[in-house]
């Protein structure tokens, strides 16, 4: 390994022992829809964004509230003496990305058939200090 990638592996891990990620895969919901939701909690801190996802109406919420509950869980396996509240912990980051599409035929008029795509999606959402 080079000397500049060992730099580059070094910084990447010291960035990673502050924050803390959680990943939920192929969850089957429309990353389209997955987005409205990540939109509305991105930047926010992580208590008021739990309120907002226990309130939320969309079919998304349940998922990524479970998912942001989980990487709540890791920031706090990796910061021990602290607690979530005063920490004025963020989501700093959230990113919904496409996962596999199922694509399954629908009967349609004439002998045709239509396309159904069941798509899904990967939802990644990082914590970090203020």
């Amino acid at each position: 390994m080079g000397a500049r990638k060992r730099l580059m592996a070094e910084r990447l891990k010291e960035e990673r022992k502050s924050n803390s990620f959680a990943k939920l895969n192929n969850e089957p919901s429309s990353p389209r829809k997955m987005r409205l939701v990540a939109d509305i909690i991105r930047g926010k801190e992580v208590v008021a964004a739990l309120n907002i996802l226990k309130f939320t109406r969309k079919h998304a919420a349940l998922p990524m509230e479970k998912l942001l509950r989980s990487a709540i869980s890791n920031w706090q396996a990796k910061n021990a003496g602290e607690d979530i509240a005063t920490s004025n912990v963020i989501v700093k980051e959230i990113r919904v990305d496409v996962s596999r599409t199922l694509k399954r035929i629908s009967p349609a008029p004439q002998g045709r058939a239509h396309r159904i795509r069941k798509r899904s999606n990967h939802v990644t959402i990082i914590l970090d200090k203020k």
